[in-house]
């Protein structure tokens, strides 16, 4: 029979509360005991650090004047109320308070739709003026507008914030194995990890391969999102990379041959569980939004997400039950970066690069890490922090739904550069999808 994606009305996940009742996520600095953002770090860029295109002989000072004033449409993936709250209330909120910047949020459902906007603007020599001053982006989107001269660069390693970054992590100075040479600004990090009800699932499986039987011996307790939603596809790369004997030879540049022989026994192995999937794998969840309501309800004992503490903000906010836990493969789960970059025909590059300045300093990046905003892994290096912000670093509550960030980097597997990610989510609609 021919397959379908389930499309259903989506329900967002429930913002959380303020003590007002706002819903507004904040970290009170006098009240966590923060350290001040030292004035400084607002007015210097870090040392040796050349001046953007454009603002040569300048300053970081002379560029948070020139921002004053601007407003910056940051276009995102909008499904998550959870992040699209701490973006537009919080983010938002200091940047106008601070800076003088209106942040205006335009939510998406993919990436695609503003990699299309801004193309589109260039092959209509809109060389300024453009609708798009900031965008969330990682991964083969990133290719695509560098690939396409669509992005502003070299401009991220002039942020104040940057001194903050390790750029000698390869998964930082490497998106998806492509070098970020300073067109985009680390937002935040990732890693894949499986999520379950232990009081549903006693034990759960330590490997793809136990997976798999688990879900032949459970019909309709699993399913995962349709790629090429970034959740649903990492989950089917992780079963690529087992059914290929490991990532390894999926490394470097793209190899039809060597895809062509991985592919086929993923293929296999998908098209295997798929019966026993949920609704029994006549439809799949178009997104992972769909995915959070199925389980939320109990409709599947088993989630998936990039973000390790996610689970345990959705606890944390009642959306999930007190006995939801997450674990990772004994082979390991991938992980990766996310930044946000900015579009070559912004006429707001000044504010778009203080509100990633901003996104990247200690008091945002420790306020998206707190499960009840985000729960978001740190963009930045601890380590490189003052001894005081380590201090607050190491204090976050993770919840009993995260793992430790030991055990994740003892299990962390690289990414693929971007035409693998392309042909698997490719090949999966043609093999699995429509077969």
């Amino acid at each position: 029979m021919q397959k379908y994606l389930f499309v259903l009305l989506v329900f967002l996940l429930a913002a959380c509360a303020s003590a007002t009742g706002s819903g507004t996520p904040v970290v009170d600095e006098s009240a966590a005991g923060l350290p001040p953002s030292p004035a400084e770090a607002i007015a210097s860029a870090p040392d040796g650090a050349a001046p953007p295109p454009g603002y040569e002989g300048r300053t970081w000072a002379d560029i948070v004047a020139e921002a004053g004033g601007q407003s910056v449409d940051f276009y995102m993936w909008g499904g998550s109320e959870l992040i699209n709250t701490w973006v537009t209330e919080y983010v938002a909120g200091v940047v106008l308070e601070r800076y003088n910047i209106t942040l205006n949020m335009v939510p998406i459902s993919d990436a695609t739709e503003y990699v299309n906007k801004v193309l589109g603007e260039k092959e209509a020599g809109r060389s300024t003026g453009g609708t798009v001053d900031l965008v969330w982006v990682n991964g083969e989107n990133f290719r695509t507008m560098r690939q396409g001269d669509l992005l502003y660069g070299n401009w991220s390693q002039f942020l104040p914030g940057s001194a903050y970054v390790n750029w000698d992590d390869p998964s930082v100075a490497n998106d998806f194995g492509l070098p970020v040479e300073g067109y985009e600004s680390p937002y935040g990090k990732a890693q894949f990890v499986m999520i379950y009800d232990s009081a549903r699932v006693s034990e759960p499986p330590n490997d793809v391969a136990a997976l798999v039987e688990w879900i032949k011996a459970n019909p309709g307790q699993f399913s995962y999102a349709a790629p090429p939603d970034f959740t649903g596809s990492a989950f089917m790369r992780q079963v690529c990379y087992h059914a290929a004997g490991g990532y390894e030879t999926l490394l470097g540049e793209f190899d039809q041959a060597v895809f062509d022989e991985a592919s086929a026994a993923c293929w296999q192995l998908l098209n295997e569980i798929e019966p026993f999937l949920w609704r029994e794998g006549q439809t799949y969840p178009e997104n992972r939004t769909r995915m959070v309501d199925l389980f939320a309800n109990g409709e599947v004992s088993f989630d998936m997400a990039y973000n390790p503490a996610e689970a345990a903000s959705l606890v944390e906010n009642g959306r999930y039950p007190a006995t939801t836990r997450t674990f990772v493969f004994d082979s390991g789960t991938i992980a990766n970066t996310h930044y946000v970059a900015i579009p070559f025909n912004s006429d707001h590059k000044a504010a778009a690069m203080v509100v990633a300045d901003f996104l990247l300093s200690p008091e945002a990046q420790l306020s998206k890490a707190q499960p009840g905003n985000w729960g978001d892994l740190p963009a930045l290096d601890p380590a490189l922090l003052p001894a005081e912000w380590q201090g607050q670093f190491a204090a976050i509550p993770r919840g009993e739904a995260t793992l430790s960030a030991e055990e994740l980097a003892a299990h962390s597997l690289p990414e693929l550069q971007a035409p693998w990610i392309t042909a698997f989510e490719q090949g999966w609609e043609q093999e699995v999808l429509q077969r």
